[in-house]
């Protein structure tokens, strides 16, 4: 059975993406990253955003902290910092979205694309993943 816009909203609802990505990854990443998860700029979050026939489309949120600044020369480079970092473990994240497809597609690659600055508190790291049915 092909699979609709309903069936991967509810598939990817924000409770399931959150179970996918938890909140406390944010800190993680900057306590290993910097020895302080107080000294992040911002929290992370993933995100749904469509699908074609042969994609899924994410975007890693980056939700500006309250008192920190969101400076573009801090989410520039973080496509490659991402895809290796092993807090955020892109792969395991593509692992978990490919068990909830459950036969329906497989996810047969990822990637990360440039930063995009939304507005001056979130900017987003869209994550493509290729799926084959």
């Amino acid at each position: 059975m092909e699979m609709n816009a309903h069936d991967f909203n509810n598939l990817f609802s924000e409770a399931q993406l959150d179970r996918i990505f938890p909140g406390d990854r944010a800190d993680r990443f900057f306590d290993a990253l910097l020895g302080d998860a107080e000294e992040g700029a911002y929290d992370i979050r993933l995100a749904f955003k469509s699908f074609t026939a042969s994609q899924l489309h994410f975007d890693l949120e980056l939700h500006q902290r309250p008192d920190k600044c969101l400076a573009c020369n801090l989410t520039y480079g973080l496509p490659t910092v991402f895809a290796r970092h092993p807090v955020i473990d892109v792969q395991g994240v593509v692992d978990r979205i490919d068990a909830l497809l459950d036969g329906q597609g497989r996810c047969a690659g990822w990637r990360l694309d440039a930063t995009r600055e939304i507005n001056r508190q979130l900017h987003v790291v869209p994550l493509v993943i290729d799926i084959e049915r």
